[in-house]
């Protein structure tokens, strides 16, 4: 069985490349049961995020398929012209690169808070669309726990890591404060409510635009007001700034638009969202200053983020090890169950012996059975396991052959 990732994130894509193979959540399930349909996959994970996209396969050890030709062919482009875009890896690499990803340190802002439940939500969805197998769901459950662990252990040098958080002080450095600005959050979607509750704690009068028909159903962070969306044009000249973070297929903001209103008053737009949600046209506009997601990047260079980088790096390789103990014995476990039951079984019998010369009421013999069943397991799960991290992998599967033929006709 092999671990293999085909992936595009930041680092070599702009968004608008980036943008032709991301997922929505609905055309994620779709894919994934695409790739899930192909012989030799025997489970498949897309992680889409506006820096990212990742398709993660199980296969078996001979599939000689292609994970990027098959994506070429669900989006409907010539794999020729994006194949420099892609990174691919497999076994210890691809399950390196998924510990670091989940743990923040593959971000384009360093330990984001946003990535754990990403990639929780991609084996969620996964699992919903029936796409995943017992490789990739214990891969991506510890892939998340390093995460926590990290977000828990490891502080730094940075208190708030989103991108919202990395735009307000890319700007309080440029100069240009938040505190009494008015502003419009286009999006109520889960990075729409964080940039409106960041703002408003920068001081901003912010205002969320709210799709109509789910008017009475949002909730938006305390403090902030709404408007429907179809009225956010009316309310552009009264803003200093705006952030546009939806899943929207089409533009939120036009040049169009933009070319209609009589405003020429300095104004900042942030697009937060991956396809684009603001038409880069309007960003010529004298009057208009426009920032993508690409535009704020966190400083790694700093000595005290370093030693985070390197702390954090300790706890990954340790739970990799973890992983991959589970990983390398994970065929061995059947056997091992079978002896544990062996092993329970051959005590039970022996101690009847000794049960049923002991006067005891139906209840009490019961009980007891139970408790020995319960000692007797921890006592041999404690001897095979402590083997097992004793023993270098092809020894202790010698052991674990040796103790079932033990028990073999009996």
């Amino acid at each position: 069985m092999g671990i293999k990732m085909l992936g595009i994130d930041y680092n070599k894509a702009s968004v608008d490349i980036r943008a032709l193979f991301s997922f929505t959540k609905k055309n994620a399930g779709a894919a994934m049961e695409e790739f899930y349909s192909e012989e030799g996959i025997l489970g498949c994970i897309i992680v889409s995020t506006c820096n990212r996209m990742e398709i993660w396969a199980s296969t078996e050890e001979d599939w000689t398929g292609c994970l990027f030709e098959k994506l070429c062919q669900i989006k409907g482009v010539d794999s020729s012209e994006y194949r420099d875009y892609f990174v691919f890896c497999e076994g210890r690499e691809a399950v390196e690169h998924l510990f670091y990803v989940a743990s923040g340190l593959k971000s384009q802002i360093i330990a984001e808070d946003q990535i754990i439940t990403q990639v929780k939500d991609a084996l969620t969805l996964a699992r919903e669309h029936f796409c995943t197998d017992n490789v990739l769901e214990v891969l991506f459950r510890m892939a998340v726990t390093a995460g926590k662990k990290v977000k828990t252990d490891v502080i730094f040098s940075h208190g708030n890591t989103s991108v919202i958080h990395q735009a307000i002080r890319f700007l309080s450095d440029e100069g240009y404060e938040m505190d009494g600005k008015t502003c419009m959050v286009i999006g109520n979607g889960e990075m729409g409510k964080i940039a409106a509750q960041t703002l408003r704690e920068a001081g901003a009068d912010v205002t969320v635009t709210v799709r109509q028909y789910r008017s009475g159903i949002v909730d938006i962070p305390q403090g902030c007001k709404r408007i429907n969306y179809g009225e956010r044009m009316d309310y552009v000249p009264k803003c200093d700034l705006i952030v546009s973070a939806t899943a929207s297929p089409n533009y939120t903001l036009t040049k169009e638009a933009f070319d209609l209103l009589d405003r020429r008053e300095p104004l900042l737009l942030i697009d937060l969202a991956v396809p684009r949600d603001i038409e880069p046209e309007i960003g010529k506009l004298g009057y208009i200053t426009l920032y993508d997601i690409d535009s704020f990047k966190a400083d790694a260079a700093s000595l005290q983020m370093r030693e985070s980088m390197e702390k954090a790096g300790e706890i990954i390789d340790s739970q990799i090890e973890e992983f991959f103990s589970w990983y390398e014995g994970r065929d061995l476990f059947p056997k091992i169950q079978g002896i544990k039951a062996d092993a329970v079984n051959e005590f039970n019998s022996k101690i009847m012996k000794t049960m049923n010369k002991t006067p005891m009421d139906e209840t009490e013999r019961k009980n007891l059975l139970n408790a020995v069943d319960v000692a007797v397991d921890k006592v041999v799960n404690h001897l095979i396991f402590g083997l097992r991290d004793s023993l270098k992998q092809e020894a202790f599967a010698e052991c674990v052959a040796g103790l079932e033929k033990i028990y073999e006709g009996k």
